[in-house]
């Protein structure tokens, strides 16, 4: 049996794949098992886009990055993932179970590795885990239809009009803060950091948005939303 520390374990139970578990019951899995913690330093490679993915991998401590690498060369920030999330989930069966994108350690990181058939016989033990599974893999299905939606558009005020708009549905139509910095945004868009400062500036200058540091109101919807034809 594998002794899981009472604070990892605290970490792990909020985790949406164990949504509804006791702790106790949380602990009889995990110690059934032949789970593993596995550390990593920031900026070490962690998986490689095209490995196979042989364990539920579950972030305990720290930060994931998942970039994809175009046929340019140019780096495009897929999104970070922070505990207590699993990585690449979506990924984990199937004919094609490799990684996606390549995975990155952003800072000092920690992550719980569960081999794939024993979260499997996980899965066959608790229905609890096996519907909190399904709903992530559709969620993430869902994610990733998204996302590659938002790259799909050629101009940057196109990625930066799907991103506002997503934003303005999560918290409204009124003032509402940007989740991430100019620099986090050219990495997200895969651009140059000058060029979205420049498309910012021109959607104030045109009436389209207004704003006032990371505070940001959308003024004319629909002149944004045509942004995405």
């Amino acid at each position: 049996m594998v002794k899981i520390s009472e604070e990892v374990i605290a970490v792990v139970q909020a985790c949406p794949l164990f949504t509804g578990l006791s702790r106790e019951e949380l602990s009889v899995l995990l110690e059934n098992s032949s789970c593993r913690i596995r550390s990593f330093g920031k900026g070490e490679l962690v998986a490689v886009a095209g490995d196979e993915l042989g364990f539920m991998h579950i972030v305990v401590e720290g930060l994931v990055t998942g970039e994809m690498v175009d046929f340019a060369g140019k780096v495009i920030k897929i999104e970070d993932i922070e505990p207590p999330r699993p990585l690449a989930p979506a990924f984990l069966f199937g004919e094609q179970n490799r990684y996606p994108v390549n995975i990155t350690a952003g800072s000092d990181l920690k992550i719980l590795s569960i081999p794939r058939d024993e979260f499997l016989k996980m899965m066959q033990s608790s229905e609890r885990v096996l519907r909190s599974f399904v709903n992530i893999v559709s969620s993430r299905g869902q994610f990733l239809s998204n996302k590659i939606r938002f790259l799909s558009f050629t101009t940057i005020k196109g990625k930066l009009a799907q991103y506002l708009l997503d934003l303005s549905k999560k918290r409204g139509l009124g003032p509402f803060q940007l989740s991430h910095s100019q620099a986090q945004l050219s990495e997200l868009f895969g651009v140059a950091r000058p060029s979205v400062g420049r498309a910012i500036s021109e959607l104030n200058q045109e009436g389209i948005i207004r704003t006032e540091g990371k505070q940001v109101q959308i003024l004319d919807l629909a002149k944004l939303s045509a942004l995405l034809k």
